[in-house]
């Protein structure tokens, strides 16, 4: 495959990821109304998650995933430093902002990205990088319609925490590519994310839940699709994208997720959509397009891999 086409099906892969990200809020209503928390949302979707990639992983890299003794910090960087920090942060900063305002702060990440992999990666900072970055963070705005709320101190730490774990994710999964495959990053980082989250998700609580639920397998069941849609499949698409697309440009990329989301809202909950709204969508499908309108140019950071999909 050529590194055009590579980096064009890369792209193909981040906006998948997007998609089903873009879900989320389909699911999480809905275990909203068994009475978890978010936080037990997290775990749940984490957890199941997590032993669907340890089986990948045994399938398509069975031996290899042992990680090496100096790669254990970058793995609890990606578990609990970006995939558990960012959540818990995100989830946090929902219930003390509106929610307009926390998604504004937490698709902050781009920017963070783009910082991160000029100084890490070198990476070169174009003025097509810039102008997308300023179209997709625009729609983002213009999508979630933030309404100017009352911003705490502890809403903005917490809202803007999200943002540099999430963005976090393309950093450290970048390089840890170039030593294992998607498979392993996946099912050790969520490995990982899943054991500190049963530290802060009250198991006892949650299990009882379950357990008076009336219809437990039903609700796991739930469960095991709201891993596979909003976690298995993103995830895996998105840490597979990031081997020929560099980290910046993928977390632009992905904000096509509050486009789908808003669409979602307006398909599935009824919600009226706005002028604001669908100028927003324009705007980011513009900055997707823009990042694609590839020169053929091989990405810096991604050109190690041997490994198969």
């Amino acid at each position: 495959m050529s590194d055009k086409k590579s980096s064009g099906a890369g792209a193909l892969l981040i906006i998948i990821a997007g998609i089903f990200w873009g879900s989320m809020g389909i699911f999480v209503r809905r275990l909203n109304t068994f009475g978890f928390t978010s936080i037990q949302i997290v775990s749940i979707r984490i957890t199941l998650a997590a032993i669907v990639f340890a089986a990948l992983m045994l399938i398509k890299d069975r031996g290899s995933g042992r990680p090496a003794p100096r790669d254990i910090p970058l793995f609890l960087g990606l578990g609990l430093g970006s995939i558990l920090f960012f959540t818990v942060c995100y989830f946090t900063a929902i219930t003390i902002l509106p929610l307009s305002t926390a998604a504004i702060l937490l698709y902050t990440s781009p920017v963070w990205i783009m910082l991160m992999s000029v100084v890490f990666f070198r990476e070169r900072l174009t003025a097509k990088k810039l102008i997308a970055l300023a179209l997709a963070f625009g729609g983002c705005v213009l999508v979630s319609g933030i309404s100017g709320g009352h911003l705490t101190a502890a809403g903005l730490l917490t809202g803007l925490g999200a943002g540099v774990g999430y963005g976090l994710y393309s950093i450290l999964g970048t390089v840890a590519l170039r030593r294992y495959s998607p498979y392993t990053v996946t099912a050790l980082t969520f490995l990982t994310a899943a054991a500190g989250s049963w530290i802060i998700c009250n198991p006892k609580d949650m299990i009882q839940k379950f357990i008076s639920s009336g219809n437990p397998l039903n609700l796991f069941l739930f469960c095991c699709l709201t891993a596979l849609v909003t976690a298995v499949i993103p995830f895996l698409t998105y840490t597979l994208g990031l081997r020929t697309v560099e980290a910046s440009k993928a977390g632009i990329i992905a904000t096509v997720e509050p486009m789908v989301a808003t669409l979602i809202g307006i398909i599935v909950f009824k919600e009226k959509p706005t002028a604001l709204s669908a100028a927003g969508i324009l705007l980011i499908l513009i900055a997707v397009i823009i990042l694609n309108l590839s020169r053929g140019q091989k990405p810096g950071v991604n050109e190690k891999t041997d490994n198969n999909i």
